[in-house]
C-alpha cells in the first residue's frame, strides 16, 4: 500500500530539527558564513538530541530510526545552512553507514558506537587533486607490511578535514588491477604520519570546513581494512550511495529556504502599486520553486523507501541526486532574481543559497556523471550486480 504520510515520529523528529535550526543556528549564519567559521559545538548540540545517528541501529548507538528520519534531517539542517546539511552527510551517511554496511563486529563496537553517539566524528577520503569522477586515478597507497598497511598520498576537497576523528580512505593495495585493486581502511587521526589542513577562498558552503589530508608513512593496523582488499572501489560506490541520498535530501531543504525567503520577500515588496507576487514571472519563478519542491521530495523519499526494504537502489538514488541538486540551483537562482537588487547582498540570505548552491551540482558525482549514468540505465549499458555485503534494511523496534 502506497503512503505518502509522515509517521507521528518523524514529524516530532521535523519539528525537533527545525526548532534547533531557528535557534542555534539562522541566528548566527550570517556572521559564520562572512568569516569562514565553523562551530563546532554544533555537533555537541546535535549529539545531544541524538541526531548524528539518527538510523543508526540502537545496538550500536544510534536511534533507531528509519532512513527517511535521516532525509529529514538533512532536508531540515540546509535550511539552515548546506555547511551543517554536508557534516550529517558526511558523518553518517558517507561513514557510519558504509561502517553499518561494511564493517566487521569489532570496527563497528570500535569507530561506529561512538560516532553515532557523536562522541567521535567520520568524514570520508575519496577525492584527489586529480581524481574526482574518475575514482580510479587516485595515487594514495597502502602497501602490506607485516600486521600494518603503510599508507602514502594526498586527499582534497574533504569535509571535515580538520574536524573529524576517523576518517575512510581509499588507497592502491595492487595498482596493476586498476580498480579492483582499490581497498579501504579506517583511519585514526591521531596515527603518525596524518596531517591536514583547510581549503580557503571557497564560492560557497563557507561556514563549513574543507580541506586536505595528507598521509606520510601511516602504519594503519590491518584490522582497520574495511572489508578485503580489492573491495575499496565498491565500497567507496556504496558509500555515495547514502551519501548522494543525503545530498538530495539537503537540496529539498535549500528549496524549501528559498521558497520560504521568496515568498516571504513577494509579500513585503511592491512595485507598480502592488505586491511584487501579483506580477505574473514572479510567480512563474515560485512556480517553477514550488514544482522543484515537490518533485524533488517525492524522487528523495522514494529512495528512503527502498532503503527501509533493504533494497539496492543506485539508479534512484542517482536521479535523485541530479535533479534534486539541479532544481535547488535553479530555485537559489530564480530566488536572488525576485529579490532584485537586494538578492545580490547579504542582507538577505538568497545570495547565500545561490553559492552553496553550486558545490552539489558538482560534488558526489557531477549533473554530467548522472546524466550519463541514467541514459546508460535506460540503455540498458548499465546494470547493477548484487553486492557482498548490503545495507540492512530497517526494522522497527519492537515495543
Amino acid at each position: 500500500m502506497m503512503n505518502f504520510d509522515f509517521t507521528p515520529e518523524q514529524e516530532m523528529l521535523r519539528q525537533t530539527v527545525r526548532k534547533f535550526v531557528d535557534k542555534e543556528i539562522m541566528p548566527y549564519i550570517k556572521e559564520w558564513d562572512e568569516c569562514g567559521e565553523f562551530d563546532r559545538n554544533i555537533f555537541k548540540r546535535l549529539a545531544e538530541l541524538n541526531l548524528m545517528g539518527v538510523c543508526i541501529p540502537e545496538e550500536y548507538g544510534g536511534m533507531g530510526m528509519d532512513y527517511n528520519s535521516l532525509a529529514i534531517v538533512c532536508e531540515e539542517l540546509e535550511r539552515g545552512d548546506t555547511a551543517f546539511r554536508t557534516a550529517v552527510s558526511v558523518h553518517t551517511g558517507l561513514n557510519s553507514l558504509t561502517l553499518l554496511q561494511w564493517g566487521t563486529e569489532e570496527q563497528k563496537q570500535k569507530y561506529l558506537v561512538p560516532q553515532a553517539r557523536g562522541e567521535k566524528i567520520g568524514a570520508f577520503g575519496l577525492t584527489e587533486p586529480n581524481a574526482g569522477s574518475d575514482v580510479a586515478s587516485i595515487q594514495t597507497t597502502a602497501v602490506r607490511d607485516g600486521d600494518d598497511y603503510i599508507l602514502n598520498g594526498q586527499k582534497t576537497w574533504i569535509s571535515l578535514a580538520d574536524i573529524a576523528d576517523h576518517f575512510l580512505v581509499f588507497a592502491y593495495t595492487d595498482k596493476s588491477k586498476k580498480h579492483r585493486g582499490i581497498s579501504a581502511f579506517i583511519v585514526e587521526r591521531t596515527m603518525p604520519g596524518f596531517s591536514s589542513r583547510p581549503i580557503k577562498g571557497k564560492l560557497g558552503i563557507r561556514s563549513g570546513n574543507t580541506g586536505e589530508l595528507f598521509f606520510d608513512n601511516v602504519r594503519v593496523p590491518k584490522e582497520n581494512l574495511l572489508g578485503e582488499e580489492g573491495e575499496g572501489f565498491k565500497i567507496a560506490m556504496s558509500a555515495l550511495d547514502n551519501g548522494r541520498f543525503t545530498v538530495a535530501a539537503g537540496a529539498v531543504g535549500l528549496i524549501m529556504a528559498c521558497l520560504e525567503a521568496s515568498v516571504k520577500y513577494c509579500h513585503e515588496r511592491k512595485t507598480f502599486g502592488k505586491e511584487i507576487g501579483r506580477h505574473q514571472l514572479v510567480q512563474q519563478m515560485i512556480a517553477r520553486m514550488e514544482a522543484g519542491l515537490q518533485i524533488s521530495r517525492l524522487l528523495v523519499y522514494k529512495v528512503g523507501f527502498l532503503k527501509n526494504e533493504g533494497r539496492r537502489c543506485t539508479r534512484e538514488t542517482s536521479l535523485a541526486k541530479w535533479i534534486a541538486c539541479d532544481y535547488a540551483n535553479q530555485a537559489a537562482d530564480d530566488a536572488v532574481q525576485i529579490h532584485g537588487a537586494y538578492g545580490y547582498s547579504n542582507e538577505y540570505p538568497v545570495e547565500r543559497y545561490l553559492r552553496n548552491s553550486k558545490a552539489p551540482v558538482i560534488y558526489e558525482g557531477t549533473r554530467e556523471i548522472h546524466t550519463i549514468m541514467q541514459a546508460e540505465y535506460v540503455l540498458g549499458y548499465r546494470q547493477d550486480k548484487p553486492l557482498r555485503k548490503t545495507l540492512p534494511a530497517w526494522r522497527p523496534a519492537e515495543n
